[in-house]
């Protein structure tokens, strides 16, 4: 299947309701031959209308068609963001724990760079486990194709297995097998909104080792809304590493603040937060 940005876009208005039809409309325009306003009395027989008027529901092709137009359209308009990152690394065969707060800052199209804020726990930990972590997804970022890990039609064979509830949202599930033994393709499940398209979870394993050390990885990632885009705000991954053993790697994201190229910058709003141990 082929995409095109426009049609998603059209998509996009037609379903995504008011709010984000404000969002793309260009602000304080104003049309010169506009047809006078006219003013209508309410009917005192006409039944009340609801304030607020619900999504309709996405048939499942539909709402993985409208996913794809929403990340070709936040591809285009991404231009850079901001937000607060904790990792919390663990290595259960040897008890060694460490947690790392950090600034992190990307912008478009390969740029990423972090601010370390503090650190806590076992020194390994933090430089051959988180470190190389974060050097590792800078390079991936330097270096990244974006068309050959797309969550689309192109990589992946979708399979459609009904309709659940995630964290209070009602999401379509859809099972992926990846055509190609490729690094950065997975085997798992995606959840898409059913009103919105948007990503709400993805989940699986790799198929292919991004290194000889790392025999496994699993993880299952949580996104959430931010505006008019759309960003992961938790990963958790169990990796099985050849000298180290098992590694369990917990990523949180908050405070987003995005920068949109063509669309006024979104306010930041909070993420879910982050949890205490």
């Amino acid at each position: 299947m082929s995409f095109r940005i426009h049609n998603y876009l059209a998509v996009l208005l037609l379903f995504s309701g008011f709010a984000l039809a404000q969002d793309f409309a260009p602000k304080g325009f104003e049309t010169t031959n506009a047809t006078p306003a006219v003013l209508n009395l309410p009917d005192k027989n006409a039944p009340d209308i609801p304030a607020t008027v619900s999504l309709p529901r996405m048939a499942p092709e539909l709402a993985l068609q409208v996913y794809h137009g929403r990340s070709v359209i936040q591809s285009a308009q991404l231009a850079g963001y901001s937000a607060e990152t904790i990792i919390r690394a663990e290595l259960p065969e040897t008890a060694q724990k460490g947690e790392f707060e950090l600034q992190r800052r990307y912008s478009a199209p390969r740029n990423l760079e972090f601010t370390a804020v503090r650190y806590s726990g076992d020194g390994f930990v933090k430089s051959n486990v988180i470190t190389r972590l974060l050097q590792s997804e800078v390079e991936h970022v330097k270096q990244d194709d974006g068309a050959l890990t797309a969550i689309n039609k192109e990589n992946y064979k979708f399979s459609y297995k009904g309709t659940a509830e995630q964290g209070g949202r009602l999401v379509h599930v859809y099972q992926l097998k990846p055509k190609k033994k490729r690094a950065g393709l997975f085997k798992g499940k995606i959840y898409l909104d059913a009103f919105t398209g948007s990503m709400v979870r993805a989940e699986g394993g790799v198929v292919k080792s991004p290194s000889f050390f790392i025999k496994k990885i699993e993880f299952v990632q949580d996104y959430a809304d931010v505006g008019e885009f759309t960003f992961p705000t938790h990963i958790h991954s169990e990796a099985l590493a050849r000298v180290i053993g098992r590694t369990v790697v917990d990523i949180y994201q908050q405070n987003y603040k995005p920068i949109a190229t063509r669309l006024q910058a979104s306010h930041a709003t909070d993420s879910a937060p982050i949890p205490s141990r």
